[in-house]
């Protein structure tokens, strides 16, 4: 049994090709044509619609050294607070922990929590609180930022998120159904955070 261990452990270590890793749209914008071959099959007298590719722009390669800035796209369902923004830093409230995004950052997925966004530029700070969303970081440099909501922290009453804090936590203690508590619970979590960010 040990001469079996000894040559299993004395093998050659088969190295493995490693899959190329890249969040970057090609250089070269590449038209859905299979779709387009369909759509014209079914209904022919009709311009096809745009597939999500029509509206990708090709992403900078990773460049060989480290930027100076951090390119963020910071989007909302109705809205797109920044695009394309040079800043110097982000900083995300990740499920996770909150997390400094900096130039050169490696590529992460994120989820997001209640809390704070802040965009760093120069000595200029804006804060934006977010209910919850995503966050894509990008190998060369660009950070994608999905909210579900966001508004500047500057825009939020604190009285409102006091009354709506204790209107929740009320609702929580007099929930009597397990949908009544989970939406109760959201609502003291997004007040909670609120009201710490305005108040911390």
């Amino acid at each position: 049994m040990l001469r079996r261990a000894t040559a299993l452990l004395t093998r050659p270590v088969i190295s493995l090709r490693a899959r190329p890793f890249s969040t970057d749209v090609s250089e070269t914008p590449v038209a859905d044509t299979s779709f387009y071959d369909a759509w014209k099959k079914v209904i022919p007298t009709l311009e096809p619609p745009h597939t999500p590719l029509t509206f990708m722009k090709p992403r900078p390669p990773t460049p060989s050294s480290i930027p100076t800035k951090l390119t963020v796209n910071f989007v909302l369902p109705y809205n797109s607070e920044l695009a394309a923004k040079e800043v110097d830093m982000v900083i995300i409230p990740a499920s996770t922990g909150h997390m400094g995004v900096l130039p050169g950052h490696v590529a992460t997925i994120a989820e997001l929590k209640p809390g704070v966004l802040s965009v760093h530029e120069g000595n200029d700070v804006t804060k934006y609180f977010v209910s919850s969303g995503f966050a894509f970081i990008h190998a060369n440099s660009y950070a994608d930022i999905i909210a579900v909501e966001a508004v500047p922290l500057d825009r939020v009453d604190a009285s409102l998120v006091q009354k709506g804090l204790a209107e929740f936590t009320q609702k929580l203690s007099s929930a009597s159904t397990d949908l009544e508590k989970a939406e109760a619970q959201i609502g003291v979590d997004v007040h909670s955070a609120l009201n710490a960010a305005l108040t911390g």
